[in-house]
C-alpha cells in the first residue's frame, strides 16, 4: 500500500509527495523485473504505463536514484514514485488564504475542490494547489470537510506542530459552525440538538445513514434567516462523523439544498460534476485556542452561499 515517503531524499513534484511503496521480501522468484510487480500490484496504472514513467525518471529507490524500465526486482526495497492523472478535470474555482504565520495557514476552500488528492483529482486538490503557491512542501492538513463542501481548512506548516493541532480536534477543543441553507420547517423549534447513530450504509460506501443503537453524533441547529420556501440554518457540530451536518438535515426533513446524496443519490462520487448546483453547506467559522502560541484564534469564511430558486422543486 502506498504511504507518504520517509526518505529526506525524494522531494515534492509540481506540489506532489510522493508515494511510497514497500517490496515484499522473499518474492524474488514472483517479479523478475520491477516493472513486473508495479503492472500486478499496482494495476490501476496499466503496463504500459508504468513503463513509461520509469522511462520518465519518474519512480526512485530510497536514495533518490531513478529507476529504468529493465530495473530488476529487489525484495524488502522501498520505491517511490510520484501520482499523477492524465486526464484530471479542471475545478475552475480558486481557494483563497486567510491567514498564514509560521505554524498555520488557514485556506478559504470553494465548493467542488477536495482537501487532498484522491481518486480522479491530484493537481486539483487543495493541498497541492497550496503547496505549489506557497512553496511550502510540508504543509499537512489538520483537519478535513467534504469536496462538496466550501469554506475554512487549517493546515500545520511544520510536521513538530501537528500533532498538538490535531489534538484540537480529538479534543473537541474547537468550536466550529457551519452555514447551510435548506427547506425551511416552520413547525420545528430552534434552537433544536441532533443526536443519532451515523453508520456507513451498507448498500453504498458514499452514503451515510442513521441507525439503532447510542448516538454517535449531535449537531445543535438553529434557524437563521427565512426566503419564501427556504431557510439558512446555523449549524454546529459537537462531533464530526463522516456527512454528519447533511444525514441530520436530512433527518429532519430539511435536506440541505444541492445534496447529490441525501435524501436519494442523484448522482454518485465518480458522476460529472454539476458546477452550477453546488451543495449549499459551508464551513463558516472555527475558533480555538492556539496550542503552539497560545493566542486566541477565530477565523470566519469571507464566502457566501447562493440561495436557490425560491420554489422547491420536487
Amino acid at each position: 500500500m502506498a504511504r507518504p515517503p520517509k526518505s529526506p531524499h525524494i522531494p515534492a513534484r509540481h506540489g506532489v509527495s510522493a508515494s511510497c511503496v514497500a517490496l515484499p521480501a522473499g518474492k524474488a522468484a514472483a517479479w523478475p523485473l520491477l516493472l513486473d510487480f508495479l503492472a500486478e500490484r499496482l494495476s490501476v496504472v496499466d503496463r504500459a504505463t508504468w513503463a513509461e514513467r520509469l522511462a520518465r525518471g519518474e519512480v526512485m529507490d530510497d536514495n533518490g536514484q531513478t529507476l529504468p524500465p529493465d530495473a530488476p526486482f529487489q525484495p524488502g526495497a522501498r520505491i517511490h514514485y510520484y501520482r499523477h492523472l492524465d486526464d484530471e478535470p479542471t475545478i475552475p474555482f480558486e481557494e483563497t488564504v486567510l491567514f498564514q504565520d509560521d505554524h498555520l495557514l488557514v485556506a478559504d476552500k470553494p465548493h467542488f475542490l477536495p482537501v487532498t488528492p484522491g481518486g480522479r483529482y491530484v493537481q486539483q486538490s487543495l493541498l497541492v494547489r497550496l503547496k505549489r503557491r506557497t512553496g511550502i512542501d510540508t504543509l499537512s492538513p489538520i483537519h478535513r470537510i467534504d469536496r462538496e463542501t466550501a469554506g475554512l481548512v487549517l493546515f500545520s506548516l511544520r510536521a513538530q506542530d501537528r500533532n498538538a493541532y490535531q489534538a484540537l480536534f480529538r479534543e473537541r477543543a474547537v468550536r466550529k459552525t457551519y452555514e447551510a441553507i435548506a427547506p425551511q420547517r416552520p413547525e420545528m423549534r430552534f434552537p433544536h440538538t441532533r443526536r443519532s447513530r451515523i453508520e456507513e450504509d451498507a448498500e453504498r460506501f458514499f452514503r451515510m445513514v442513521e441507525a439503532e443503537g447510542e448516538p454517535n453524533s449531535e449537531t445543535l441547529i438553529e434557524q437563521a434567516e427565512v426566503r419564501g420556501a427556504w431557510a439558512r440554518y446555523t449549524l454546529s457540530p459537537v462531533t464530526g462523523k463522516r456527512h454528519q451536518l447533511r444525514v441530520h438535515m436530512n433527518a429532519l426533513g430539511a435536506p440541505i439544498a444541492g445534496d447529490q446524496f441525501y435524501p436519494q443519490v442523484l448522482r454518485g462520487p465518480d458522476g460529472d460534476e454539476d458546477f452550477a448546483e453546488p451543495l449549499r453547506l459551508l464551513a463558516s467559522g472555527i475558533a480555538f485556542t492556539d496550542p503552539v502560541t497560545g493566542m486566541d484564534r477565530r477565523f470566519d469564511s469571507e464566502r457566501v452561499l447562493a440561495w436557490p430558486d425560491m420554489q422547491i422543486k420536487g
